[in-house]
């Protein structure tokens, strides 16, 4: 029972990641101290994709889960949680590709929000 709650626990953990990997250039468009997180994330994950790696948190979870007696899975949490939310078709490595790219354009965008809106607010030295 405990190593299936640790597992679930690591799937959420593994969401919430994805989603700060994603997304988290909007929490640094609020909070810019964040960017301290947020950057070494959104490479991990960019470079995860692209590289066609597994993230540790998948077999760690595939691990609580075969000593919770649950069933374990080949493929890697994209493939398994987040594809068949969002692509009816299984993870190709032309998508995996795709997705790294998306991360890192996303964020590239973000930034150069949080680059302007820093440059604006910079109190001007007098010449």
């Amino acid at each position: 029972m405990i190593f299936r709650a640790l597992a679930d626990l690591t799937v959420a953990i593994h969401l919430a990641f994805v989603l700060f990997v994603i997304a988290g250039g909007l929490l640094v468009l609020w909070r810019p101290a964040l960017a301290w997180a947020h950057l070494p994330a959104a490479a991990w994950g960019a470079w995860i994709e692209l590289s066609g790696g597994i993230c540790p948190l998948t077999p760690l979870e595939n691990a609580l889960r075969a000593r919770g007696g649950g069933t374990v899975y080949d493929e890697s949490f994209v493939e398994r949680y987040l594809v068949p939310l969002i692509y009816p078709e299984s993870l190709t490595r032309e998508l995996q590709t795709m997705l790294g790219v998306l991360v890192i354009v996303t964020n590239v965008a973000m930034y150069a929000v949080v680059l302007a809106r820093r440059k604006r607010t910079r109190p001007r030295s007098p010449s």
